[in-house]
């Protein structure tokens, strides 16, 4: 398992963050809110967003279906709004207090689903993107740093198991109802 990604914000004109992040090959502290020089997470538990690139090819497919992409148009890490692109590691695998343990020292404790929001339209540029990450389950999940660190692109993990009482992709659909 491994960080595909490193992503980091991109500010438009005015200053404010776009949906999107861009890959970045530097390597960034983690803080207990995040990547430094980016605006804290709201709390610690969601200090990092972190999505499988095992779903890309579902998000490249459906924006050639809305026309917002050519057909084999490579979806650009980040595009969801992650700031780790993550191979390995998916929401029916990860569980809730299982910690990702990197080679550099930082760990990384999976918190919770990410819930989509209208962003993620705007991201990928057509409608219902945020519906279909409701109805697919393919959400990423959120990550709280429990030993701060560096982090680069092409980073190992290994995953410590927390009490695997419920993995990411059960708790989504139970909070979607």
């Amino acid at each position: 398992m491994r960080i595909l990604s490193l992503n980091t914000l991109v500010l438009d004109a005015r200053g404010a963050a776009e949906p999107r992040r861009r890959p970045t090959a530097e390597p960034h502290a983690v803080e207990r809110y995040g990547l430094d020089g980016e605006p804290p997470a709201a709390t610690p538990a969601r200090a990092l967003y972190a999505y499988p690139i095992e779903h890309y090819p579902l998000w490249q497919t459906l924006r050639a279906q809305a026309r917002a992409a050519e057909w084999g148009e490579p979806l650009p890490h980040g595009a969801l709004g992650e700031a780790l692109t993550l191979q390995g590691l998916t929401e029916a695998q990860a569980c809730v207090g299982d910690v990702l343990v990197f080679d550099s020292g930082c760990e990384l404790a999976v918190s919770e689903p990410h819930v989509p929001g209208p962003e993620l339209d705007a991201a990928l540029g057509f409608r219902h993107a945020a519906r279909m990450m409701w109805q697919s389950a393919f959400c990423g999940f959120h990550l709280g740093v429990r030993v701060g660190g560096t982090l680069r692109s092409g980073d190992r993990f290994t995953l410590r198991p927390g009490p695997r009482d419920v993995n990411i992709a059960e708790l989504f659909r139970q909070r979607r109802g």
